[in-house]
């Protein structure tokens, strides 16, 4: 009776004890590559097989030559690969090894990444940044640790996501990075970031452009203000999303939609767009103008234009706690800072309105010819 013949499967792993018992560096790259066209070929492996096919990859991988070690790392990057192998793969010193799968591979998970930012070298964020996206944890730790190479290509990923703090680091270091700054220029940034930027920016080149000049200090303050301004209404500044939130909450307020409620609606989930267009609806202002005494003032900005809304105190702590997620900042005293709410008359809310109002239309104005 003839015996059936041996499934390849069966014929490797037969290889494979012998090889691993007496094998040499050849029979074992050979091996390697058999094992990888077999994992390849292999269609919705389970559980247990992974493991395997897991443990014969770590084991062939052993004292192996480095360009079999790369082509293992290409072959493996772009498929479901055994977990612990791809992650052996990433964090191998050498980086033609490690790049492939850090730059490609799925299976590396936002904790994976961030270890590998922390213990591996340039070359290893580099190929991280290139990735098909990466999560706001993953690029805070890049922007912080990486080169101006690593964080110019963070920037420039189109699928990188970027959390506040990440925007905050990016303002900081763009001030002495020109292409960081031109490559920031290019992003869609959501507005409240991008201002929240602007803030960043500006106080640092206060601060450097006053030790300067100190007999010019109130000159250099009302420059970089003016600065802050005309950025924050520059047309990069207005992302899609922006746009659409004031369009829409705009045609709310003309469908007499929008009230005091809708603004502690709007402050309570943290959408800054729709808080600012609110308030300039009812305050009658443009949002440039309301954006400017949010960003700009300290509590006072918020007080005097609540007070003009006629907004309730919970109102206006729910937009001083978003105002101040924004700058980076904390508001002290807030106790205080009620009674002064409480005090404040609409009439002198206005008063100063019109004069923020008048300071809005003249940076807007044209200089003359």
């Amino acid at each position: 009776m003839t015996s059936r013949p041996k499934r390849p499967a069966l014929h490797l792993l037969d290889e494979l004890q012998a090889m691993l018992a007496h094998g040499t560096v050849a029979r074992r790259v050979e091996t390697l590559r058999r094992v990888t066209d077999l994992f390849l070929d292999g269609v919705d492996y389970n559980d247990e097989q992974i493991e395997v096919f897991d443990d014969v990859f770590t084991c062939l991988v052993e004292d192996i030559e480095s360009n079999a070690m790369v082509l293992l790392a290409q072959r493996l990057a772009n498929v479901q690969a055994p977990p612990r192998i791809i992650r052996q793969l990433a964090f191998e010193d050498r980086i033609e090894i490690a790049a492939p799968v850090l730059s490609q591979s799925e299976q590396l998970d936002d904790a994976t990444l961030i270890a590998n930012v922390r213990a591996k070298s340039q070359q290893h964020m580099m190929a991280i940044s290139t990735r098909r996206t990466l999560s706001g944890a993953v690029t805070d730790v890049l922007v912080e640790l990486g080169n101006p190479a690593v964080v110019q290509s963070t920037v420039k990923n189109p699928g990188a996501e970027f959390s506040d703090n990440g925007y905050c680091v990016l303002a900081r270091r763009a001030e002495h990075d020109d292409g960081l700054a031109d490559a920031l220029g290019l992003r869609t940034i959501p507005r409240a970031q991008y201002l929240k930027m602007i803030a960043i920016a500006s106080a640092t080149v206060r601060s450097k452009l006053q030790a300067a000049n100190p007999h010019a200090a109130a000159d250099v303050g009302n420059a970089v203000r003016q600065a802050g301004r005309l950025a924050r209404s520059a047309p990069r500044g207005i992302s899609r999303q922006t746009s659409i939130a004031h369009g829409l909450v705009r045609s709310l307020f003309e469908e007499g939609r929008i009230d005091a409620s809708a603004v502690h609606s709007f402050a309570q989930q943290r959408k800054f767009d729709e808080t600012n267009q609110a308030i300039a609806c009812l305050a009658n202002i443009t949002v440039e103008t309301a954006e400017a005494m949010m960003v700009e003032s300290r509590d006072e900005g918020v007080l005097i234009l609540a007070k003009v809304c006629n907004l309730a105190w919970a109102t206006v702590r729910e937009i001083i706690d978003m105002r101040d997620e924004i700058n980076g900042t904390h508001s002290h005293d807030l106790e205080e800072c009620r009674d002064t709410y409480e005090r404040l008359r609409t009439s002198t809310a206005q008063q100063v309105l019109r004069f923020h109002r008048m300071q809005q239309s003249t940076v807007a104005a044209p200089p003359a010819a």
